[in-house]
């Protein structure tokens, strides 16, 4: 079994309004404060605006137009190109979607300047290296990006670069444009029996190999990160970083811009190549060191280079793009007419589905889970957030929650199943109904962290067929006083457990005590003397003030002894409501707990 937790810090419960107190049949420390919620903010998933207003979605780059036609069915589009920092910073508040591209800078100022409004960043392309990803998760924004849809246009740009500077194409262009006829001045190199070192294999980086391995050169490659079988499968040799840069006869780059890649070819890298070595970027022109870069052609260990790509985009007054040997294009590796379209469409379903609450595949800043896994795991998301809902709102006024556990019971072995997004969505709803943080899968560790709430899972191996991933989800919070004294295990803790149904989420136990509502609307939880009509009369109260009850169950301890009855409503029972329920001679404790 595996836990996870952060320090231990005091979150105290502080009361949303006033509440209602009832006297029990029980004894003066169980009295029940019954807290309807009806002023409380909810945040049915990622959603931050009202039901029935459009969001808002600012574009600050050129994107496709049938992005743009997809995102204006859903929301409010502003399209407001070339904003200054400072303009950006005062529009941001206004929005609750940016889509960029790879121009816009999204700094920390941009998120403190959003006032915690500013709830996605949709990046047109791969790199994020211009979103302040740290600053973008402490404000619980995602960050999402477009992986698929350029992949091929980068690769074929790649490509082209490579066989336009073995054959010194846009020098000899321009000499023949100038009146010249050159020659014996651009003779070119064969790739045939070459070898290409691919500098990182991703998307891309693979892509660009299978291409090399189609012109008869010999691909190596370097990635710490990438599979040895996908690499073989392609016919390419994972080597060493050193060994890749020694033997290659070009090298063409394809890494993220990172704190370990940054100017990751330098002075020192560059003395390590074979002399007369050819370089292609179509990646970051930060991975290289740029004036390292133009003193290697100067000596002619680096024969030739075509970049696409510069650390300062667009270069001024560059050596290294005014140098002879060098082959550049302005950042044209997603340029194609079906790239644009295909990143366009990409980036503006990512952004409207993390609006609507989805859980987003290309997401940069949450935990990565494949779609297929994220589909399955949907009901049981749901099912996490409302027990930690639940649980939070059974511990009385006043009582700090230091630590909670959460149980999964599943048939699966422990590498089968990722938690991350069952945490994040149960630290989402112990902690939204009682601050007016918000929560999502973005900043839950976080969030969790900063306020010392200690969450600690662990799982329960089960028999039986693993097609579910779980059977049950059980969430216990220890040391606090419960409002409803029932819900107490025989331990002390606080304890609620669930499990999906027909893809609904229900709740199974209460305590000790075994139940079985369907999680939608909101419950009324009852302990009573099990007697004969108990139901009749709790239902016949309801109807009187026209709540509509969804669901109902009774969980005993024996007969005529004690039980608890979990009824499911759609609406919210007047505070006279309630008090009726509570004035039964057979009720000892009751709670409204709102979803």
């Amino acid at each position: 079994m595996a836990a996870s937790a952060s320090s231990a810090i005091n979150l105290s419960i502080k009361p949303l309004h006033t509440s209602l107190s009832w006297k029990t049949h029980l004894s003066s420390t169980s009295a029940l404060a019954v807290s309807p919620l009806s002023g409380h903010r909810q945040y049915p998933r990622f959603v931050i605006y009202a039901v029935g207003d459009k969001p808002t979605v600012l574009v600050a780059e050129k994107l496709g137009e049938a992005g743009v036609n997809l995102l204006k069915e859903f929301a409010d589009v502003d399209c407001s190109y070339n904003l200054t920092p400072e303009e950006l910073c005062n529009k941001i508040s206004l929005c609750d979607a940016l889509i960029v591209r790879s121009g816009t800078k999204v700094s920390r100022e941009v998120f403190e300047s959003s006032g915690g409004r500013l709830k996605v960043v949709g990046r047109a392309g791969v790199g994020i290296d211009n979103v302040d990803l740290a600053a973008a998760t402490e404000h619980g924004c995602l960050v999402v990006n477009a992986p698929t849809a350029n992949t091929v246009a980068a690769a074929e740009h790649g490509i082209s670069l490579l066989t336009a500077m073995a054959r010194n194409v846009a020098q000899a262009d321009a000499s023949v444009k100038a009146g010249k006829w050159l020659r014996n001045k651009y003779v070119g190199v064969s790739l045939v029996g070459k070898t290409l070192a691919v500098m990182g294999f991703g998307k891309v980086g693979s892509e660009v190999a299978r291409r090399a391995k189609g012109l008869g050169m010999h691909v190596i490659a370097h990635d710490p990160y990438a599979p040895a079988d996908r690499a073989r499968a392609i016919g390419v040799e994972l080597v060493s970083f050193d060994k890749a840069i020694a033997s290659a006869d070009f090298i063409s780059l394809h890494m993220p811009l990172t704190p370990a890649t940054n100017k990751v070819l330098n002075d020192e890298t560059f003395a390590k190549m074979k002399k007369g070595v050819r370089i292609v970027n179509v990646a970051r022109g930060g991975v290289i060191d740029e004036d390292a870069l133009v003193r290697a052609l100067d000596a002619g260990i680096v024969a030739q280079a075509a970049l696409d790509v510069f650390t300062v985009e667009p270069p001024k007054d560059s050596k290294l793009v005014q140098h002879e040997n060098v082959t550049a294009t302005p950042h044209l590796g997603a340029s194609t007419m079906e790239a644009q379209e295909g990143v366009a469409i990409e980036i503006a379903e990512a952004v409207v589905g993390a609006l609507n609450g989805e859980l987003a595949a290309t997401a940069v800043n949450a935990p990565m889970v494949p779609a297929e896994v994220l589909s399955e795991l949907k009901p049981f998301v749901a099912l996490a957030e409302k027990l930690g809902r639940l649980a939070v709102q059974l511990v009385a006024g006043g009582s700090g929650v230091k630590s909670v556990k959460v149980t999964y019971g599943s048939a699966r072995g422990p590498d089968d199943l990722d938690t991350r997004l069952l945490r994040a969505m149960i630290t989402k709803g112990l902690i939204e109904p009682i601050s007016s943080s918000f929560v999502n899968l973005v900043n839950a560790d976080f969030t969790a962290k900063q306020r010392g709430l200690r969450i600690a899972e662990q799982r329960s191996l089960l028999n039986g067929s693993p097609e579910s991933p779980l059977e049950f989800i059980q969430v216990q919070i220890s040391s606090v006083e419960s409002k409803f004294a029932s819900a107490l295990s025989d331990s002390g803790e606080i304890r609620v457990e669930g499990r999906v149904k027909d893809g609904i989420p229900h709740l199974t136990k209460v305590g000790s005590f075994e139940v079985d509502v369907s999680l939608e609307g909101s419950i009324i939880l009852c302990r009573q003397v099990d007697q004969p009509g108990m139901i009749g009369k709790v239902g016949s109260i309801l109807s009187e003030g026209n709540v509509n009850v969804s669901f109902m169950s009774v969980g005993r301890v024996a007969p005529r002894k004690h039980a608890v009855m979990a009824i499911g409503v759609d609406d919210q029972p007047s505070n006279e409501i309630l008090k009726r329920i509570g004035e039964i001679p057979a009720v000892e404790e009751f709670v409204y707990l709102k979803i």
